[in-house]
């Protein structure tokens, strides 16, 4: 199984506005900064987001984005179906067409069980303890990703 680049960006995201909490919305220009993702492709996972219900926005001078939901209401496995259209490990055991197939199916089945089941224990909250409030002055932050921001 291989993750598109925007379904990682939109964990990337998320983590994002998790990690900053209740400290107010976070503009596109400062999410991108954050997460090094380009503005043009931050607005497609954006609206994305706040289609499913996981991110709202608001428009103006004090206007931005935040998640919709608590942290801990958001896993990794609610991105991978949005994103992707579903965890699709073993799609092809719809029809098995011999009996090593039906074998060989109940083995991709119970990985794909497995690995969604993972997904689904990894919560937003889980993966933003630790990480450096975004609101948090940074002297030295020169515009570049480092390895201590979320989603560098």
């Amino acid at each position: 199984m291989k993750l598109t680049a925007r379904t990682r960006y939109a964990a990337r995201v998320l983590v994002a506005l998790a990690v900053h909490g209740t400290g107010g919305p976070l503009t596109t220009t400062a999410l991108s900064r954050h997460t090094d993702i380009s503005v043009q492709f931050l607005e497609q996972i954006l609206k994305d987001l706040r289609r499913a219900g996981l991110t709202a926005s608001a428009r103006g001078a004090m206007g931005g984005h935040r998640l919709a939901l608590p942290p801990a209401k958001i896993t990794l496995g609610t991105v991978v179906r949005l994103m992707e259209g579903g965890i699709r490990i073993a799609e092809h055991c719809d029809l098995p067409a011999t009996p090593g197939d039906r074998l060989t199916c109940l083995g991709w089945t119970r990985a794909a069980d497995a690995v969604e089941s993972a997904l689904d224990s990894i919560t937003l909250d889980d993966l933003a303890k630790g990480l450096p409030d975004l609101t948090d002055p940074d002297p030295t932050h020169d515009g570049t990703a480092r390895a201590d921001r979320p989603g560098a």
